[in-house]
């Protein structure tokens, strides 16, 4: 590891702590050259995973665009960030654990909308309306109307 104050290579591990969420060691580092103390993180590289999407273009999965569009759904809602990350999390962990290295963008928004669901329907409907692509009104509306009757037959809590 190259010191950021000299360029040294040669560096000497002080001190490694796993990170709270067990993927990420963070490392302090003395440089053997000039004495001063950096920190630095060890992170597994996963495999290479591809998203494609409805028009059939393929992109890296990148996980901070589905945290945003969660963000977003949730904005001005009383959803505490940990629901948003365990959700963000639970996703990522599901994604690299499929066998195939390409998923479609309707699996992952399928993901994203039963999360959702369980979390806060009113951020889930933002999102559902964005996702789906409401054409209308009448569809908007049934889809409010599903979220009812299943709270009424007790399938979904708040």
């Amino acid at each position: 590891m190259k010191c950021m104050y000299c360029g040294e290579t040669e560096s000497k591990v002080i001190d490694s702590r796993v990170g709270d969420d067990g993927l990420v060691i963070r490392r302090r580092r003395e440089c053997i050259k000039c004495g001063k103390r950096f920190t630095t993180y060890e992170k597994i590289e996963p495999v290479s995973v591809y998203v494609v999407k409805k028009t059939g273009n393929r992109q890296p999965f990148d996980i901070q665009k589905i945290k945003g569009g969660i963000l977003k759904a949730c904005e001005k809602r009383p959803v505490p960030i940990g629901k948003i990350d365990a959700l963000v999390s639970e996703i990522e962990k599901t994604v690299y654990n499929m066998p195939e290295n390409e998923i479609s963008s309707i699996v992952i928004g399928d993901m994203v909308m039963r999360g959702l669901k369980e979390i806060d329907d009113v951020a889930y409907v933002r999102f559902a309306s964005v996702y789906r692509q409401f054409k209308d009104i009448n569809t908007l509306l049934s889809e409010i109307k599903d979220i009812l009757d299943g709270k009424e037959n007790g399938k979904y809590s708040d």
